[in-house]
Parts: C-alpha cells; structure tokens; sequence
C-alpha cells in the first residue's frame, strides 16, 4: 500500500523544529534530522527540507497563533553550525514523483504565506537570524518573514541557485518575493538568482536582499535587542492564556474514504471522484466569546475549519487521481450563521480574530487545489454565511429546485452572511462574490439579502448558482456532468481552472501561484532538469547537467 502523508502533528513529534518561548517573545530553531526524511533514499543535511519538515513548520505556525497568543516577535534561527538551511533536499526532489514536486510546492508557499501574514493579522511579527548559507528554499524561508537579519561575516550569505545548479525556477514563492516585496530591481535581481555563492554583508543590504548586516561577534545581542524593540513596539493586545490544539481525529477506510466528526469524505476511485460532506452544528452557538473560550478547538467553528483543511490536504497528496471533489453540506443553515455571528461580531477579541482568518486561510486552499470543484445545494444543506464561500470557490455549483419526490428535507437554500462581504477575501485581495462578479456591482447589491433564505430560483437570478435542476433531470444532468469532468485532460483542467478562479488585480500572492501552476510544473517535466541526464539527477556529481538548448 502506498504511504498515507499524515498532515497531523503537534510539538511532542516534532523531529525539525523546537520552540523557546520568553514571554512575547518566542525562538522559533530549525534543527533537521538527518535521518527524519518524510520517505527513504536521502539524508536531510545542512538543514534541507522535504514535505514533513513543512508539515511541522505549518503546525508550528498554527499553534503560535492559537495557543500562544502572548507572542509578538518570532525569531526564526537555525541550530546548525555555519548553515541557516540549505533550501529543499535535492536528493527528495530528484526522486520525487512530478505531482509531489508540485503539490510539496505548493504547500510549502502556503506555509509562507501565513507566517508572512501573521503580523498584519495576528500581531506575530517573524525575524529570521540568518548565519551561515542561506540558499533556496532557505532563502525563502527568510523572505516570508518580515524582517531579515545577516551575519556580516566571510561565510553567511543569501542565494537562489536554482538556475545554475538545477536546471529549474529560482524559488517560485522566493523569486516573486525578491521583486515584488523586497523591491529588488530587476538587473539585481537577475544577476542574484545567476549566482551560485548568492551575496553576502553590506552588499545583501544595499541590493534589499536582507534589512541588516550585524558582524557575528555581536549577532546574538543584536538579535534580541531587535525582538525586544519589535515586541515594545507591537500594537498586540496582551492575551493571558491561549487554547489547546488537540488531535485531529479520523478514520480511513481500506477504500480511502475517510470520517472525520463533522466531515465525512467518500472516495469512488473508480469514478476518479471525492465527495465532501460538510455538517452543520448539533449544539447551540457558545453565549459569549468567554464561552468560545471555554469551549477552544471542540468549538462547531474552529474544529470544522480544522477537520475541512486537514481533509483537503489529505485528498491532494494521498488521492491524486480524485480528479473531481464534490462538496455538499447538510444541517440547519441558521445554526451554522448563529455560530460563524458570535466570531464576526467581535473582531476586536483575540480568539474571534484567529478563527476568523484561519477560515480564510482554510478557503485559500480550496482555491489553488488542482482539482474540479463542484457543489451541490441540495435540500436539507446548510451553505449559509461562511460555507456559503465554498459555493464561490468551486468551479461549478447546482442546485435543486421545488420539492423532489420522498424527499422531505428543507428546500435547498442559500443564506448570506455579514462574512461574505469581506471576512475571507481571496488571494486576489478580493471577496469570491466580487471576483464571481468582477468588473459589476452585483456583489455590493446582494447586501440587501443579507439573512434571507435564497431558494432556487431566487439564487438562480441573483447569480449565486450556475444552473438548478429539478426532479425530472437533477440525477442525469449531475451524472453526466461528473463523468464527462472526469473523463477531461487533468492537465488541461488544472491549466483553465487556475486561470478562471482568479478575476481582477494581480497581488504577490496570485503571482506566486499562477507561476507555480504554469512555470513549476512545466519545468518539473522537462529533461533538463528531470531527465535522465538532467541536472537534479546530476546534482552533486561534478557532471553539468545535459541541456536541450532549444528555448520554447
């Protein structure tokens, strides 16, 4: 059987990453196991990294917000002598299939990317203390952070390079990072990511590549002199205490099909499919916020977001021929907005705040999964407030229409929510109804409907659905459309679906992904660097890689 990755951890199985906390200020220490690869046939040296290395940083991450809402400054620091980490394992991706190329890429950007935001959103500022080669994937490591220190000594520098060494794209999250948020100019830039010994000191300064050179007899006191002026600085409310992250639970069947409390996913590896249900709360919404607390992860609303995300990257590294995901939702749509009410109706609170965002990191997923998304508003489901986005994220939705015979659920409804308006904006900076409607004011005229129960034919023409089915032709017509998605080019697919989920304004986050999509795995499937002959096959051998010199 093929190995199950388990997205699931917490700091007692950690083998690359240990935490010292000092009240608002916390030392985050990358410390790889050599012998900790995710799988067999390579040795994580010089602080290289696979997928699991990533799967602990972003639980790391997870916990600094939730648990430890005390910390303002993050000092992200290697224990490694003479290196702060050699980017992703060589070896790794040399043997790696093309889709877990693609897919560790991918999250290890979406990693970044919450770290990156945690300041703006959360009050976490990140520091990365660099000594010693920072190359790669290491590199991007400390771009995603919002402040860079260097050693300015003889052996500590920052590089990207990938185009010298491996035949591929220059760190596509790191690349987009160096120009569009360090502002590097571009002949800099090109002449950095063609460098193999990358740059070091004052020079690292002057190009924008870091934001301070400290000679290395005085790093360490400059570093914690930097974190607590960072942390004295903060506008962070002080937080007490924070909440507990237990364990995910699940079971997985020999099928792949896989029960969650509120989620259930069933896998038709047959028909190429998933199904996710989506469970509306048994319980009453907590009274209060100290009620919310009180309740922590066991909270409808927070263990929903956890069991959702954990159920998505299940799906993307362990299903990869589930080409189609079908997402409905039963339960009681006003339950689900009296919960999702008590988390918007106090942005102010801590716990409301990181709830809030985590579903929009938990939806930023949905949008960048290289899968056919599709859902079905049938009656009896509960797409209401923030569930209502799942609508939007997918590619297609369908919805039924009047009563169906035997059938005597709720007519399918959808109900919108203050949330859908602004709480969980895209990675294009916009809202999904504004990006569905982009270029219109369709999305602000729908505030009028705000709370009201929207049946069919009324979502038809508000535009919230791409077509109801009633009694007669719902079966055939979503039998049909599920046979003929998954029948289509995957490859194909992923190409129209990335460049469909993303209307409007391009932002450093869209940049990131569509280079990811496009650029990454074309080059992840040409020879020169995969081949046989290519240079990640060749890397570490003193043998060049053997081009096709021909540009396309």
């Amino acid at each position: 059987m093929t190995q199950i990755i388990d997205f699931r951890t917490d700091p007692s199985r950690y083998k690359h990453w240990r935490v010292d906390y000092d009240g608002p200020v916390a030392t985050l220490w990358m410390d790889v196991d050599e012998d900790g690869g995710l799988f067999d046939g390579y040795q994580l040296k010089l602080n290289s990294y696979d997928l699991g290395v990533d799967i602990e940083l972003n639980d790391v991450v997870q916990r600094m917000r939730f648990e430890h809402p005390e910390v303002k400054v993050v000092v992200m620091r290697s224990a490694k002598d003479r290196v702060f980490c050699a980017g992703a394992n060589i070896r790794m991706l040399g043997g790696a299939a093309h889709s877990h190329k693609v897919n560790f890429c991918k999250f290890t950007n979406e990693t970044r990317n919450a770290y990156e935001a945690a300041e703006a959103e959360s009050g976490q500022k990140y520091v990365a203390a660099v000594q010693g080669a920072c190359a790669g994937g290491g590199y991007e490591l400390a771009l995603a952070c919002n402040h860079i220190m260097l050693t300015d000594d003889s052996t500590s520098s920052v590089a990207l390079p990938e185009v010298p060494l491996l035949a591929v794209l220059p760190g596509t999250g790191g690349l987009t990072r160096v120009t569009d948020k360090r502002m590097v100019r571009r002949d800099r830039a090109d002449v950095f990511c063609s460098t193999e010994e990358g740059v070091k000191g004052k020079r690292a300064v002057q190009w924008k590549l870091v934001d301070e050179a400290v000679p290395n007899a005085r790093f360490d006191e400059v570093v914690a002199e930097r974190a607590a002026e960072f942390a004295a600085a903060s506008g962070k409310a002080d937080v007490a205490a924070g909440i507990a992250f237990g364990p995910i639970e699940r079971t997985i069947s020999q099928h792949g099909s896989v029960s969650y409390g509120l989620v259930e996913v069933t896998v038709n590896r047959a028909a190429r499919r998933a199904e996710i249900l989506i469970k509306g709360p048994e319980g009453d919404a907590p009274a209060d916020v100290e009620a919310l607390v009180a309740e922590g992860d066991r909270s409808y609303i927070l263990r929903l977001a956890r069991e959702l995300e954990d159920a998505v990257l299940h799906l993307r590294l362990n299903e990869m021929e589930a080409g189609v995901w079908v997402i409905r939702s039963q339960g009681d749509p006003q339950a689900v907005l009296a919960h999702e009410a008590l988390v918007l109706a106090h942005p102010e609170h801590w716990l409301c705040n990181e709830i809030r965002h985590y579903w929009k990191r938990v939806l930023k997923r949905l949008d960048v999964t290289s899968r056919s998304l599709v859902a079905l508003v049938e009656h009896g489901s509960c797409f209401a407030g923030v569930l209502a986005e799942l609508l939007w994220a997918v590619d297609r939705s369908y919805m039924m229409e009047d009563a169906f015979e035997g059938d005597n659920r709720p007519l399918a409804a959808i109900t919108l929510s203050d949330g859908n308006f602004g709480a969980y904006p895209m990675g294009n900076d916009l809202t999904r109804l504004q990006t569905r409607f982009y270029g219109t004011d369709a999305a602000e005229g729908l505030r009028a409907h705000i709370g009201e129960a929207l049946e069919a034919e009324e979502a038809d023409e508000a535009g919230l659905v791409t077509e109801i089915l009633d009694d007669i032709d719902w079966e055939d017509e979503i039998r049909i459309f599920l046979e003929e998605r998954a029948s289509f080019s995957p490859d194909a697919m992923t190409g129209m679906e990335a460049n469909l989920r993303f209307a409007g304004p391009e932002t450093m986050e869209t940049r990131i992904f569509g280079r990811l999509t496009a650029w990454q795995n074309w080059i992840f499937n040409r020879p020169n660097a995969v081949g046989e002959d290519g240079a990640l096959q060749r890397y570490g051998t003193g043998v060049r890689g053997d081009f096709n010199m021909e540009r396309v």
